[in-house]
């Protein structure tokens, strides 16, 4: 039903902030087309916007409500007690030029991750990014092409798209909204689109509630992480839908602004993410406390079309490699299509430091397919992953393996940057753990879609395994369907292939000892159990 006399907008926000008085919730409501914003997609409206944040802050709170229209902008801050509200069909638009960003101090001037940013915070209190509207970050001005030559189609698995760009300039504004040590934060509804870098970090910050934005990069832009939550507490992030060129969700452990504090108590649920790197990743940078991490009932996805170049490299990925640690995290109903790999557990020696762990992660309900890359345990051999348990959970792999990749020498790589590719072909389709203790694998199946030579799960350096409940895709060479090297108190039970297979179980190595079998289906398969390296019969106890 049309009005015959519609209420003025000035007007209906002034009753709109009597109603908040009636309710003893009086707030300042601030047009900054009042304080000189205009909103053609030309005039620098910096001054003018930040002047309405600045009269609502004076006022003791308020929300500066953004209208319809393109209201371009160089870098804001944000003040305690007010909300930032774009309607529908207001852009935020950030200029194209370098200059019209101040450096905020803290972090480097240049880089990845500098003092530039489009809306800025520090040390406020009650802060918000609110409506349907748009933060456009303008990204294209500040990456251009590389020039280098097109992969060939046999290196697409490794390749990723966003390396055909770089950025243009070291001081672009990244991250484009960035707030450090704030307090009591939301941020829900809007869209943030075309970041020329990190999209949005809140670093060093208590109580952040993060629902239902939209981020829109281009797959080829550059560092567009969605968000990098660092060394945060009490972060709730729901009903969010990513879409960019460089990690979806991350979480990381660094603080440019002063103490380093610990990341902890993290939810993250009912998202959906897409991208060319990781979809969900906890690290780089990992140099101080990680704990209390969950991650459920999300998706993550490419479609079937997508060139493999512009898959996720990984889906999950935990990465401690700067001397700090991770714990207690728990990963749950996530459904997985078309990632490169599924999971990537990584414990490295980037940067050397006494006491760095990663242990106690629970996977469970995961449910993959399309993936090309082996998922992966792995520490170092005086750095052992521990505590890893993966349940319920189901794995297909869309690749054709080869024998030959069975018995490849996998390097250490201990002070590489850790990413789900860096070991090239792994020795196993499913899984493949090394340096590693107390790892449980319970009722999961791992399949493939087209003939496999590989084992589906090489162990290699595990103490203390438990794999129970397994379903398999036997390999299609002489291949054993697990295989363990040098592994030692290890428990199989019902273990199945889904085909013919050589063997069930190839043990190797002189240090494998301990090994209990117990209620497998052997009924496909024509040898139990196979020996080599040193291994022999007598590490193995059937019940």
């Amino acid at each position: 039903m049309r009005l015959n006399n519609p209420i003025p907008r000035r007007d209906f926000l002034q009753l709109s902030a009597g109603a908040f008085a009636y309710s003893g919730l009086a707030q300042k409501f601030v047009d900054p087309r009042d304080t000189g914003a205009r909103g053609d997609g030309h005039t620098l409206n910096t001054n003018a916007l930040q002047k309405a944040v600045d009269q609502a802050a004076a006022a003791g709170g308020g929300v500066v409500v953004i209208p319809p229209g393109d209201f371009l902008s160089g870098g804001l801050v944000l003040r305690s007690h007010v909300t930032l509200h774009l309607e529908a069909g207001a852009i935020l638009r950030g200029s194209p030029r370098v200059e019209d960003y101040e450096y905020r101090p803290g972090p480097p001037v240049e880089g990845d991750s500098n003092g530039h940013h489009l809306l800025f915070a520090l040390d406020a209190e009650d802060i918000a990014i609110t409506g349907h509207g748009t933060i456009d970050g303008g990204g294209s001005a500040f990456w251009h092409r590389k020039g280098r030559s097109t992969p060939r189609p046999e290196d697409l698995w490794g390749d990723v798209i966003a390396w055909d760009y770089e950025p243009a300039t070291p001081r672009r504004p990244s991250p484009m909204i960035e707030l450090a040590r704030c307090r009591n934060v939301r941020i829900e509804g809007v869209t943030l689109t075309n970041a020329p870098g990190w999209t949005l970090r809140p670093v060093a910050c208590e109580t952040v509630l993060i629902r239902g934005i939209r981020v829109r990069n281009p797959i080829y832009a550059p560092n567009t992480d969605g968000m990098d939550i660092t060394a945060c507490r009490n972060v709730f992030v729901s009903d969010c839908d990513i879409a960019t060129g460089d990690d979806a969700i991350c979480i990381k452990s660094e603080n440019p602004y002063g103490e380093l504090l610990p990341t902890k108590n993290i939810t993250v649920t009912n998202c959906v993410l897409s991208t060319c790197c990781n979809g969900f990743k906890v690290g780089t940078s990992t140099h101080g406390r990680v704990e209390n991490i969950v991650f459920s009932n999300s998706v993550i996805y490419n479609e079937s079309t997508t060139p493999l170049n512009e898959r996720a490299t990984s889906g999950i990925a935990l990465e401690v490699v700067d001397g700090g640690s991770m714990s207690g995290v728990l990963i749950s109903n996530i459904q997985m299509e078309n990632a490169r790999t599924p999971l990537f557990v990584r414990l490295g020696r980037r940067k050397p430091a006494q006491g760095s762990f990663l242990r106690g992660i629970r996977f469970e309900q995961i449910h993959a397919t399309g993936a090309l890359l082996t998922s992966s345990i792995t520490g170092l051999p005086d750095m052992p992953v521990e505590d890893v348990v993966i349940a319920n959970s189901s794995f297909r792999m869309s690749e054709h393996g080869s024998a030959a990749w069975t018995h490849a020498e996998i390097p250490e790589y201990a002070e590489r940057y850790p990413e789900a590719r860096m070991f090239g072909r792994l020795p196993a389709s499913g899984v493949y753990v090394r340096h590693a203790r107390e790892i449980r694998i319970k009722n999961t199946e791992f399949r493939t879609d087209l003939p496999e030579e590989r084992p589906a799960i090489v162990c290699d350096e595990v103490h203390d395994l438990e794999l129970c409940g397994l379903t398999m895709s036997a390999p299609s060479s002489t291949e054993a369907a697990i295989e363990l090297r040098n592994t030692s108190d290890a428990f199989i039970q019902g273990a199945r292939v889904t085909q013919q297979a050589a063997s069930m179980l190839h043990v190797s190595g002189a240090s494998s000892r301990h090994i209990v079998l117990s209620a497998n289906d052997l009924s496909r398969v024509r040898t139990p159990s196979v020996f080599s390296d040193g291994a022999s019969a007598e590490a193995i106890v059937s019940l």
